[in-house]
């Protein structure tokens, strides 16, 4: 199984997407990461981003996916292609050709859980902070996802705290091993 947390910049996906790994090799799953990509392309970002970078990003979000899901029976993923796309989008507007690429692969998830805009992004190095660049990213993915016609679970926005055990919920995973754990007392 596939699933992937989507979202603007700077709500928590990346932390989020580490939480739920955890968990679920609590649960004795064979568990990989698809860390987000964009970090490690080489040509510009956020608001000076162009069609070759978010095509960059896109084809190698794929690519880790792929490799990611050879072994594992759960792939969490920090982003989508369909976030990815989002910054495309914006940047440089809708593509024709790639629109059903998109949605095809967006079937490959087997969840898409949609990290709600709740606090404003910190830089980090990479992320930028500017608040309106925030919200317009929130609606661009918003869109695609209305008009793509993509299912995606919106996590409450008024629950942080308990984001893990909401996805666990609809995934049909327990919230706790059915063992006992080595580390709790007698």
């Amino acid at each position: 199984m596939k699933i992937a947390l989507i979202g603007t910049h700077g709500v928590g996906k990346t932390t989020l997407c580490f939480e739920l790994a955890a968990k679920l090799k609590r649960l004795d799953l064979q568990v990989d990461l698809v860390k987000e990509v964009a970090r490690d392309c080489p040509l510009p970002l956020n608001r000076d981003t162009t069609l070759d970078a978010q095509s960059w990003i896109l084809h190698t979000q794929c690519t880790r996916e792929i490799g990611a899901a050879n072994g594992s029976e759960v792939v969490v993923c920090d982003r989508s292609i369909l976030d990815n796309y989002a910054y495309l989008v914006h940047a440089v507007g809708r593509r024709a050709e790639l629109d059903p690429w998109v949605r095809r692969w967006c079937d490959t998830y087997g969840a898409l859980f949609k990290v709600p805009l709740w606090q404003p992004p910190r830089f980090d190095g990479t992320r930028d902070t500017d608040l309106v660049f925030q919200r317009e990213i929130d609606v661009t993915l918003e869109d695609l996802i209305r008009d793509l016609g993509v299912t995606a679970h919106e996590l409450d926005p008024d629950d942080p705290e308990g984001w893990v055990e909401e996805i666990l919920g609809k995934l049909g995973f327990p919230s706790r091993p059915r063992q006992r754990s080595l580390f709790e007392p007698r």
